[in-house]
């Protein structure tokens, strides 16, 4: 089974074998790597062969459930182009807790849109496949480009851990954001 969600401005597809160069590109060769200084581990990426990111990729294209396995992450795709990924880890299987991140590689395409679509398309895709409880995000306080997208999508702040974060140096407030199925579907008119 393919996955393939089309929204308006991007589509959520999975990943191929064609994606993992452009994907090794973004992040070590781009001259516009400004999402490094937002995306975690919220510094420098430890570089990675070609080849070691291609079986990392392939090896964790998806996560086990008790019902069997989902997609961990899928592409975004607009203009015919690779822009960035969502990606999808437990924090506890178990309890039925997800949490979720986005990245848009090519800062062309920030505040147009592009990332509040794919994030809800992800979401959306999430909650209608899975028998999960909850989906958080975890991100720091000087992200507020993140924290705001979350919010968006229904996301409320559940918990801030104080200068938990060194970003660049300088100490930021660790931020839990979360959504609960209810809350989800009464949103969503399910």
């Amino acid at each position: 089974m393919n996955v393939y969600l089309p929204g308006e401005k991007v589509i959520l597809r999975d990943l191929t074998p064609d994606d993992v160069p452009v994907i090794w590109h973004w992040r070590f060769e781009a001259e516009d790597r400004e999402h490094e200084k937002w995306n975690g581990p919220y510094g420098p990426v430890p570089f990675e062969s070609l080849d070691d990111l291609t079986v990392r990729m392939e090896q964790g294209l998806f996560s086990e459930t008790a019902e069997g396995k989902f997609r961990s992450q899928l592409v975004i795709e607009a203009d015919g182009k690779l822009i960035g990924t969502v990606n999808a880890y437990w924090v506890d299987e178990r309890t039925k807790w997800l949490e979720i991140g986005i990245v848009i590689f090519d800062s062309r395409y920030w505040s147009g849109g592009y990332g509040t679509e794919a994030f809800g398309l992800w979401m959306t895709y999430l909650f209608a496949n899975l028998d999960i409880v909850r989906l958080g995000i975890s991100t720091w306080s000087g992200n507020e480009r993140m924290m705001r997208l979350a919010a968006k999508w229904g996301m409320i702040e559940e918990g801030r851990i104080r200068r938990a974060r060194i970003v660049r140096g300088d100490y930021y407030d660790s931020i839990k954001m979360g959504i609960l199925r209810e809350e989800w579907d009464a949103r969503e008119g399910a």
